[in-house]
C-alpha cells in the first residue's frame, strides 16, 4: 500500500467516525417551548431550554419537519421533549412529547 493510499484510508475512516459521531449527538432527547405548530406543512417550531445562567436570553426558535408525527394536540406554549436529526441543513423531528 502506498503511503497516499494509507492517507486516504486515513482520512476517510475519521470523516464516517466524526459523522456516526454527530448523528449519535443528534438524537440526544432535548427539551424546548412550542413556538409555532404548522398542521398543513407538518412542521414545529421550537425554542430549546437553556440551561445554566438564570437570566439568559433564550435563543431564536428553530424550524423541525415532523412527517408522519401526531401534531394535533400540539399547541403554541406547550413544554416539550424531543429528539431530531439534521440531514442536509433541513431539521427533522424523530419524536416529539408534551412535558
Amino acid at each position: 500500500m502506498t503511503t497516499a493510499t494509507r492517507m486516504t484510508t486515513m482520512l476517510l475512516a475519521g470523516t464516517v467516525t466524526l459523522c456516526l459521531g454527530s448523528a449519535a449527538v443528534a438524537q440526544q432527547a432535548q427539551t424546548g417551548v412550542v413556538t409555532q405548530v404548522n398542521r398543513i406543512n407538518s412542521s414545529v417550531a421550537i425554542r430549546q431550554t437553556q440551561s445554566g445562567t438564570v437570566g439568559a436570553n433564550p435563543g431564536p426558535a428553530e424550524e423541525y419537519k415532523a412527517p408522519g408525527l401526531p401534531l394535533d394536540d400540539l399547541h403554541a406554549g406547550d413544554g416539550v421533549t424531543f429528539s431530531a436529526t439534521e440531514t442536509g441543513g433541513v431539521k427533522t423531528l424523530t419524536k416529539i412529547d408534551r412535558r
